[in-house]
C-alpha cells in the first residue's frame, strides 16, 4: 500500500512527511465503527487513505443527522490544534479501508516543528467548518432528492470507486430523514439509470447525470477544495 495515498499527506516536503508517517501507525477501518464518542475528547487523528468517515450528530429523540465527510482528501481531528475539547459529533467509518492513524499529543508536536503541517491542519479545519456549515444549510432548503445526489458524489469521491456498499437506512441516517423518504429518491435516480442498487451494494452509472440531479452544494464544496488545496483532487 502506498504511503502517500492521503492528500493533505502527500501535500507535505519529503522531510515533514516522512517525519509524520514516523509517528503514524496504519489503521484499519471497519465499516460502522465508531472512532469517537460525542462528548469525550479525541484521543487521536486519522488520515484516511482508501476509506472514508461520516461525522454525525444525535440529538434528543431526532434522527441522526451527517455534518461532514471525511476522505483521502483530508484528515479527521484537525480540531486537536485547538487543545482538549470534546467533539460534538460522533465520527462513524462509513466506508472500510485504513487509514494512518496519530496520537493527539504527537500530532500537536509535529505542528509545532513543522509549519507545513500545521498550515495543512488548518487548512482541513476551515474546510470541515465550511462543510459543516454548508450541511446545516443545505438540510434545511434543499429536497431530499438533490441531497441524496450530492451524498452519493461525495461517497463515491471518497470511495474512489463506482462501486461502495451502503443501506437505505445508512443513507437515512447520513441525511437525517426517514427511511421511506431516502427509499423513493434512490429508487427514482435507479428508474432513471443514474445508480445500480441491489442489496446494499450501490454503482454510479452516469456521474454526470448524478451531478446535475445534485444541489449546489456539491458544485461549492469542490470548488472551495480547489481554492484551499490548489492542484490536489476534490
Amino acid at each position: 500500500m502506498s504511503t502517500s495515498e492521503n492528500f493533505l499527506i502527500r501535500r507535505l516536503p519529503r522531510t515533514a512527511r516522512k517525519h509524520l508517517l514516523d509517528q503514524c501507525a496504519l489503521f484499519e477501518l471497519v465499516l460502522s465503527d465508531e472512532l469517537s464518542v460525542r462528548g469525550q475528547p479525541l484521543g487521536h487523528a486519522h488520515f484516511p487513505i482508501d476509506g472514508f468517515i461520516s461525522m454525525v450528530i444525535d440529538m434528543d429523540n431526532y434522527p441522526e443527522l451527517e455534518v461532514g465527510m471525511v476522505g483521502c482528501e483530508a484528515m479527521l481531528g484537525a480540531e486537536l490544534l485547538l487543545g482538549v475539547t470534546p467533539a460534538p459529533w460522533r465520527a462513524l467509518v462509513q466506508g472500510p479501508g485504513h487509514s494512518w492513524r496519530i496520537g493527539a499529543k504527537a500530532l500537536r508536536r509535529e505542528c509545532a516543528t513543522s509549519p507545513a503541517l500545521l498550515q495543512a491542519v488548518q487548512t482541513s479545519l476551515l474546510v470541515r467548518l465550511h462543510q459543516q456549515a454548508l450541511a446545516s444549510a443545505c438540510e434545511r432548503f434543499h429536497m431530499i432528492g438533490q441531497r441524496l445526489a450530492r451524498w452519493l458524489l461525495m461517497s463515491q469521491d471518497r470511495a474512489q470507486s463506482d462501486h461502495f456498499h451502503v443501506t437505505h437506512e445508512g443513507m437515512a441516517t447520513m441525511l437525517g430523514v426517514r427511511r421511506v423518504g431516502v427509499t423513493l429518491a434512490a429508487s427514482e435516480l435507479q428508474d432513471c439509470g443514474l445508480i445500480r442498487y441491489h442489496r446494499g451494494e450501490l454503482t454510479v452509472l452516469d456521474r454526470t447525470a448524478l451531478e446535475g440531479r445534485s444541489c449546489s452544494c456539491y458544485a461549492t464544496d469542490r470548488a472551495l477544495h480547489r481554492t484551499l488545496f490548489p492542484a490536489q483532487p476534490a
